[in-house]
């Protein structure tokens, strides 16, 4: 067994767990939450620079997890490397005309290049190389290095600053800091701490979760903590985080399949200062020439950054307020979401012309006792939508969303 390498797991019994409820609802959010990953890791997202395994103190998994949550970082700066691959289809760049269309509002048009709603979901697939500097709730940087060019998204004070190099446009909103603190509870995960704490709040008796020796990250000393499901049948993997060893914070998050291949997630830190960075870091003047789009309370409501956010889900209950009659079916990481749409019918089938056959292409056509229907599938989350607008979906197999609607019938 190598330096600090366990194999003692851990499960619900041994750390301080959440409700039955919210670990299913966690374990169900986690995965949708890696999809947009875009669009949530706007801030701390921290990659990889492996340069040996370091001689660490051994320490359980429930001793790293306590660790972990104990983590206090608020001041940090660096570069961070963030690859995606949820094995999306091609759309030939549709979905990037579909994603500027959202963040110009319900009609596509008077959308800003620099609001970060439409930006930031560049990083759903592909390598990226971000650098990022924080000070605090108040003071964040983040810049997406593009080729001679950069993206900038910089929280001051009230202050929240887009800034699009390329075009020479700025998107400016206020926030209130009386909100600060409930803003930041209601954010979903955007760091490798969020993903870590919410992955581990998945943690029962479905779950084995170890320390898998040591490694360096970004120069730094850090233990890996695995998280592993004991059932078969899920398309997770492994989650691997990687925890400084100094300060408990992740420095890693590395999600992969079942299925095998490279990482469906991969982000980290490849440098990290924990120094306060200079307060001229998050200062910033709109340059001579450029373009402003001021977003005024009025011009909110539809999730933009600047907009006061909707509360994360808690559990099934908050889940279910948003669906028709949301039910989680089964346990563990075979856990599937089901809800009715509440339109009585599926998507269009190809007899509806184009945009049916369009539809149809991009899933797989299944029939059983519940009638037809289709699943759309990543390397990590599947969904089946039945011909009578059912939805089942989760981190499962295509076979096992069929056997739930089989059973559902």
């Amino acid at each position: 067994m190598a330096p600090n390498e366990t194999d003692d797991t851990t499960t619900a019994g041994e750390v301080e767990e959440p409700r039955a409820g919210r670990r299913k609802a966690a374990r169900y959010v986690v995965p949708v939450t890696v999809m947009g990953v875009a669009a949530a890791t706007i801030g701390l997202v921290p990659a990889l620079a492996d340069s040996g395994d370091p001689d660490l103190p051994d320490v359980t998994a429930a001793q790293l997890i306590e660790k972990i949550a104990q983590s206090d970082v608020e001041r940090l700066s660096g570069t961070v490397k963030i690859t995606t691959d949820l094995g999306l289809p091609d759309l030939g760049g549709l979905e990037s005309g579909l994603l500027s269309g959202a963040a110009g509002g319900e009609d596509g048009e008077g959308g800003s290049s620099a609001d970060p709603s439409g930006r930031l979901t560049e990083l759903a697939s592909g390598t990226h190389t971000l650098r990022v500097a924080v000070d605090g709730p108040d003071r964040q940087k983040l810049s997406l290095l593009e080729n001679a060019a950069e993206y900038s998204l910089i929280h001051n004070g009230k202050d929240v600053w887009g800034y699009d190099s390329a075009s020479n446009e700025v998107y400016h909103t206020t926030v209130d800091e009386a909100d600060a603190e409930e803003r930041s509870a209601q954010q979903p995960p955007a760091t490798p701490k969020d993903f870590a704490e919410e992955a581990l709040k998945a943690v029962d008796d479905t779950t084995s979760v170890k320390v898998d020796g040591t490694a360096q990250v970004a120069g730094r000393d850090a233990y890996r903590l695995v998280v592993e499901p004991k059932q078969s049948g899920s398309t997770v993997g492994a989650v691997s985080i990687a925890v400084d060893s100094e300060t408990g914070m992740p420095l890693k998050f590395t999600l992969t399949p079942s299925s095998g291949g490279s990482a469906v997630v991969d982000v980290g830190f490849t440098k990290v200062s924990f120094d306060r960075p200079d307060a001229s870091t998050f200062a910033f003047t709109p340059p001579k020439g450029a373009k402003v789009t001021e977003d005024t309370e009025q011009d909110r409501g539809h999730g933009d950054f600047g907009g006061k956010p909707e509360r994360g889900p808690k559990s099934e209950e908050d889940l279910a307020k948003g669906f028709d009659g949301l039910r989680m079916l089964g346990e563990g990481w075979n856990s599937i979401a089901t809800f009715d749409t509440g339109a009585g019918a599926g998507l269009p089938t190809e007899e509806a012309g184009d945009l049916g056959g369009f539809l149809g292409s991009l899933g797989d056509q299944v029939k059983g006792d519940f009638g037809k229907g289709t699943v759309f599938s990543t390397r990590l989350v599947n969904a089946l939508i039945t011909e009578d607008g059912k939805v089942y979906v989760g981190t499962v197999t295509k076979d096992a969303l069929v056997k739930a609607a089989e059973a559902g019938k």
